[in-house]
């Protein structure tokens, strides 16, 4: 230690005599009346004085200067440090002042201390500190220290600070000779000195032109030297105009460098918007403490800084995704935290959120899920859980099984490593998939069950071309063995088993297509007759399924095609049959109405009388004629007319009519006819029918052939009934009797061609009626009339369309459109 141990006790001593010299006054005051105490206080107080001026004169002759602050001047909680009292000598006193800068303060004591406090400094553990941060630490708690601050031109200043009671005293020590030689300060320095001399310019070069801002500040937060890229990036022209303005990046780098020195701190942070040459930056300031101040470096950050934002966004993005998945995730970090989940994963095991945003361990989840009864049952808990945990330790891949929940549910739970380290586990709720699956299984036997009952033999290909399902039909109806089916073959294996019974390989390239072609033209069903070998005839149908597969069926029509061609040829006869009667039909017909004709015409040429009167039995006898004359010529009408019909050739002469005046006209021709029998017919007609588009003709036909009918059905004294009404598009009429009526069985074959219901007729009457209403596009139907007798009911549309265009007219007479 430099200061010499003598000069504690001089100091001590000063204080002791000084406290003496104060109690001698206060004695001399309290026996103010004795002259031998005043005597004494005299010498007493000579005597002290000499020591005292002794002892300043000795503390003047010290080399170097002590520093007393008084009772608590100096603040533990703040960085100012108060004037303190200076002794020592004045010559040591100004060469210390060299260290400091006029501008610090008026006070040369406060000139000193603010000059030294910041100075680069080591303690006797060759660790940095300062003297301000040395201070704090004495004045809080009373610990002594021994410093070395090197100052300016390499000098060195030892610093020693203890406490006299309520006193805090320094001594500063010029000692740069003493360490010239063996101090480690001194070697730090000479090995800086010869790395510098080396290339002296290098490494100043080397830290001006950096392309990072350097800079560095003194004690008091003053800027001291910065390089090119701090004086561009603070857009200064130069040096000097930098330090004259004392120009900074940012206020919060300031308040930075302030920490540094006053905590003797490297301290690393990042500054967000930083104007950088016009430009915000983001960047990163490393300040650290420097020979009493601090210096400070700057590097831009914004890439790396909007690479994290980039990713944070990222994860959030990946985060939100998560959260929008059906199945619960969770991920667990290397320390077996969790360290996220999702949504659906709170929902799955309704965890409580506040256990959750406490990061639980892997094991404390599982504990709380096996407290509230939702793992599945384990005998051995502990040896399963230490199995699940042991999955951070060795874990290749994915491992998956499943989990079969007290409540019903099935889990698979997934786990693989994160990329970030940890564990992430999924959790899929398959309880529904499982059941699907369940009944999907079910539902393929029961296909299966169901092809192989069929008749039909069946095949399902898959859109690669390889059997997926087949039935033992097919397997019988092409001589297939069990064995070939098994693995499922492709198409190319099935038809060279079924080439020997059917050779058109032509026939087979085409259903392949309809099999392995994925383009809708050739996704469609299509159907084809196969003539085999064996003499056997098949059909088959291709039809494309849902899933992309395709069925194939076929069907051994053999003996239908025999029992078609019987039927073809049955078919043939009757329809030469047929012909043969209609042509028979028609031929006699023709060659009747000649005689009858002639009969009609003598028989009319009798009745006029012309050749004189007949008697009452000659007229009776020619009114027999005409009438048998007259039933046989509306008989071969009707045969002609029936014979046109089912050969195709009867027209239709369509015309608008009033459909209640024809009734009307009916049923007064019929009444009149009628009139011997004693039987009323009358006409029944609901609203205004209007007006009808039909053929007139056919239409009264129609009415007189019902009318007929029900005549010879009536027995005397009954009523017929004609009821006629319209209903939207359709007109309805129909014809109604209190007869004997029909049985079921005559009802049934009514309307067939020479089908009598009493015998007495040729019935053709109401097969003309039917046929008359179908060419109208109508129809007809027949059933017993309330309180007995028989009604038939005629339905026609209102504008009718013909099978034949023909020449029409309306009712003024214009010619009408064709139909």
């Amino acid at each position: 230690m430099a200061v010499s141990g003598e000069s504690v006790p001089l100091i001590v001593a000063a204080g002791a005599s000084a406290l003496s010299l104060a109690s001698l006054l206060w004695a001399m005051r309290v026996s103010e009346g004795a002259r031998g105490a005043a005597k004494k206080y005299k010498e007493r107080s000579s005597k002290l004085e000499g020591d005292l001026a002794e002892f300043e004169g000795i503390l003047g002759a010290h080399p170097g200067v002590v520093l007393v602050w008084e009772d608590d001047s100096l603040d533990v909680d703040s960085d100012e440090i108060p004037s303190p009292t200076v002794h020592g000598s004045p010559n040591a006193f100004a060469g210390f002042l060299n260290f400091t800068d006029d501008a610090l303060s008026a006070n040369p004591a406060i000139r000193l201390v603010e000059g030294l406090a910041d100075l680069e400094a080591r303690d006797a553990m060759k660790r940095d500190t300062t003297l301000r941060q040395a201070l704090r630490e004495l004045r809080a708690e009373g610990a002594p220290f021994s410093i070395t601050i090197i100052g300016q031109a390499n000098r060195f200043i030892e610093v020693d600070g203890r406490t006299a009671g309520a006193r805090a005293i320094v001594w500063l020590t010029d000692t740069t000779i003493r360490h010239e030689v063996g101090s480690p300060i001194y070697g730090r320095l000479v090995e800086a000195r010869q790395t510098i001399a080396r290339d002296p310019m290098a490494f100043l070069d080397m830290l001006d032109k950096s392309p990072f801002p350097a800079w560095r500040i003194n004690g008091l937060g003053k800027l001291q030297w910065a390089n090119e890229a701090y004086i561009k990036a603070v857009d200064e022209p130069s040096l000097d105009r930098l330090l004259d303005r004392q120009t900074a990046l940012s206020t919060d780098m300031v308040a930075q460098a302030k920490r540094t020195i006053s905590q003797n701190l490297d301290i690393d942070e990042t500054h967000d918007s930083v104007a950088v040459a016009g430009e915000s930056r983001s960047m990163r300031v490393l300040t650290f403490p420097l020979s009493g101040g601090a210096g400070g470096m700057a590097f831009d950050v914004t890439a790396e800084e909007e690479a994290k934002a980039d990713l944070k966004r990222h994860v959030d993005s990946h985060d939100e995704t998560l959260n929008h998945v059906a199945d619960g995730v969770a991920i667990f970090s290397r320390d077996r935290r969790l360290m996220f989940y999702n949504r659906a994963f709170a929902q799955m095991w309704d965890l409580d959120l506040n256990f959750l945003i406490d990061e639980p361990t892997h094991g404390e989840v599982l504990d709380r899920l096996r407290e509230r009864r939702k793992l599945p049952a384990q005998d051995e808990y502990a040896k399963w859980r230490a199995n699940e945990i042991s999955y951070y330790l060795d874990i290749s891949g994915v491992q998956e099984d499943k989990w079969s929940l007290p409540d019903g549910r099935t889990l698979s739970v997934t786990r693989q490593r994160h990329p970030m380290g940890g564990l992430l586990l999924l959790f899929k709720d398959i309880t529904g998939e499982l059941d699907l699956q369940t009944r999907f299984n079910a539902l393929i036997s029961t296909q299966s069950a169901t092809l192989n009952n069929l008749h039909e033999a069946c095949i399902v290909f898959g859109s690669d071309g390889r059997v997926k399902l087949s039935n033992a039909a097919f397997e019988r109806l092409w001589n297939l063995d069990t064995d070939l089916l098994k693995d499922g073959p492709d198409y190319s294996t099935i038809v060279d088993a079924c080439v020997p019974l059917f050779h058109d390989r032509e026939t087979w390239d085409a259903i392949n297509v309809h099999i392995t072609d994925p383009s809708p033209k050739s996704r469609q069903p299509t159907t084809g007759e196969m003539r085999r070998s064996d003499g056997s005839v098949l059909t088959y149908l291709t039809h494309p399924l849902p899933d992309g597969n395709t069925l194939i069926a076929f069907a051994d029509v053999t003996a239908t095609r025999r029992v078609e061609g019987a039927l073809r040829e049955r078919a043939e006869a009757f329809e030469a049959a047929d012909k043969l009667k209609t042509e028979f039909v028609q031929n006699v017909s023709y060659q009747l109405r000649s005689p009858l004709t002639t009969i009609l015409g003598y028989a009319e040429f009798l009745q006029s009388q012309k050749h004189g009167e007949l008697t009452d039995r000659q007229q009776n006898h020619v009114d027999s004629i005409l009438k048998a004359s007259d039933h046989l010529s509306k008989l071969i009408e009707n045969i002609l007319d029936l014979a046109m019909i089912e050969a195709g050739r009867m027209d239709l002469d369509l015309s608008d009519m009033r459909l209640a005046d024809v009734i009307r006209e009916s049923v007064d021709l019929v009444v009149t006819k009628a009139s011997d029998t004693e039987i009323t017919v009358r006409s029944e007609i609901d609203g205004d029918l209007g007006t009808v588009r039909a053929d007139e003709r056919r239409i009264r036909q129609i009415l007189f052939n019902l009318m007929s009918n029900a005549l010879r059905f009536t027995e005397t004294g009954g009523e017929i009934v004609v009821s006629a009404s319209r209903v939207g598009d359709m007109a309805m009429f129909s014809v109604r009797d209190n007869g004997k009526g029909m049985d079921p069985e005559a009802r049934a074959t009514s309307f067939d061609s020479f089908k009598s219901g009493d015998n007495r007729g040729a019935g053709l009457g109401l097969a003309l009626v039917k046929h008359f209403v179908d060419l109208h596009g109508g129809n007809v139907g027949i059933r017993p009339a309330e309180g007995g007798g028989t009604e038939v009911t005629c339905w026609l549309p209102v504008q009718a369309v013909e099978l034949r265009p023909s020449a029409e007219r309306s009712l003024t007479g214009a010619p009408a459109a064709q139909a």
